[in-house]
């Protein structure tokens, strides 16, 4: 029976991954900088395989950030045997939709138009909207 990828080795593959893609350097790009296959960064940004020290400090080199970066909030490791499966902070900007998403978000100049999207993605994230609710999101001034 093959073992489950660690907390830690996830949280580090993901991290990874979401500075990969706030930098905009594709998986082959940063496996060629490795000297590695793209399929080796995909296995690291998924957790499947451990990241050596060496080569994380290479990944935070050409990342160019420190190697802290690739912990910060991540699982204790004192509980680490307690799978880290209800933080969704980093997982959620590891997807291209959502980090997509978050630099429009931030793009957005009026306040009040930030609130209006921020009410209108609430409503359909519960999957709870009462008729007409979202149209009340969508139709209302800023």
């Amino acid at each position: 029976m093959r073992k489950a990828p660690d907390a830690i080795d996830r949280h580090v593959g993901a991290r990874i991954r979401l500075r990969r893609n706030m930098l905009g350097v594709s998986q082959e790009k940063l496996a060629e900088g490795l000297g590695l296959t793209f399929q080796q960064v995909q296995k690291y940004e998924k957790g499947t395989n451990r990241v050596g020290a060496s080569r994380l400090q290479h990944i935070a080199s050409i990342l160019n950030t420190p190697i802290s970066y690739f912990f910060e909030e991540g699982p204790n490791p004192a509980t680490c045997a307690i799978e880290h499966q209800g933080d969704t902070s980093t997982l959620l900007l590891t997807s291209k939709d959502c980090l997509a998403l978050a630099r429009a978000f931030v793009s957005i100049k009026d306040e009040k138009v930030q609130q209006k999207v921020l009410s209108l993605v609430r409503a359909l994230g519960s999957g709870n909207a009462a008729p007409g609710e979202l149209e009340d999101c969508l139709h209302s001034g800023p």
